[in-house]
């Protein structure tokens, strides 16, 4: 029996525990000695630079690498995240930033691509039910099941993808740059749809480069540097801890806009406390 103060912290349920995971490619180490908690209902954005990890993380989590080294605890047990399928199995579903969608079918195939029900004789009635309860859910704006991936825009695209990955009931989804390259309005329907994810009680791991998306709607914040924990933030956490945990320079633009600031702001207000009294 699984002892429950060893995967519960404050009441929720640890869903994902990593301890010193690290993964060498020959000579080249991508991750060094990782340590992440994710807990049930929470959002965990994963930031860093270029080449800083994230990608490496990811795809341990989705089970395309196996780790060097380090232990995966998932829901309080040790596991080994062999392949894909197995990843899933588990319940880690992974959204990929290309959405993986095939736009010349609609939307109830892409949604039951390769999980279709009574494949040899498709049970299209039972498959749609399935898809409009799941769109439902996510409060998606898409107006017809039946219409070509093709037709959709950026936002609606990512919501069909989230739904394909909620499925099989995961109790974790890894979401790598959800908001990229989407518009205002598509972006923000995407944060919503993070945050009902989250209140159905998942597990969220977020990748993104937008610091202002990330704020918007994660729990904690972690920083990867050169393949290692650089920090864990609050969301409101100024961009200058931020851009300098993910740069390793507390000497950057972002500090010295800051700086500037704080010293223009001080400056008005010595010329206002100074101000010659005027007499009438």
């Amino acid at each position: 029996m699984t002892n429950l103060n060893e995967v519960r912290d404050n009441g929720r349920e640890r869903v994902l525990s990593l301890r010193g995971i690290s993964k060498n490619f020959g000579a080249v180490s991508a991750l060094t000695n990782i340590d992440l908690d994710v807990h049930a209902g929470e959002v965990v954005a994963l930031v860093g630079d270029n080449g800083a990890g994230k990608s490496t993380l990811v795809k341990i989590l989705a089970g395309v690498h196996q780790p060097s080294s380090g232990s995966i605890t998932f829901r309080g047990k040790p596991v080994t995240l062999d392949d894909p399928s197995t990843a899933l199995g588990l319940g880690i579903a992974t959204v990929f930033q290309d959405l993986a969608l095939c736009e010349n079918l609609d939307v109830v195939a892409n949604i039951f691509l390769g999980r279709e029900l009574n494949p040899l004789r498709l049970d299209e009635v039972s498959m749609e039910v399935k898809a409009w309860t799941l769109l439902n859910e996510l409060s998606a704006r898409i107006l017809s099941v039946r219409e070509p991936v093709a037709s959709l825009s950026g936002g609606q695209r990512q919501t069909v993808a989230i739904a394909r990955s909620l499925l099989l009931e995961p109790k974790l989804i890894l979401l790598d740059e959800p908001t990229a390259a989407l518009g205002v309005a598509q972006t923000a329907e995407v944060l919503d749809l993070i945050e009902r994810v989250r209140d159905r009680g998942l597990g969220v791991i977020m990748v993104s480069h937008n610091m202002e998306d990330v704020r918007a709607v994660a729990d904690r914040i972690v920083v990867l540097r050169l393949g290692r924990n650089n920090g864990v933030f609050a969301p409101d956490a100024s961009n200058q801890e931020l851009v300098s945990a993910i740069t390793g320079a507390a000497d950057n633009s972002v500090s010295r806009r800051a700086s500037r600031r704080q010293t223009q702001g001080g400056q008005v207000q010595d010329q206002q406390t100074h101000r010659p009294e005027v007499r009438r």
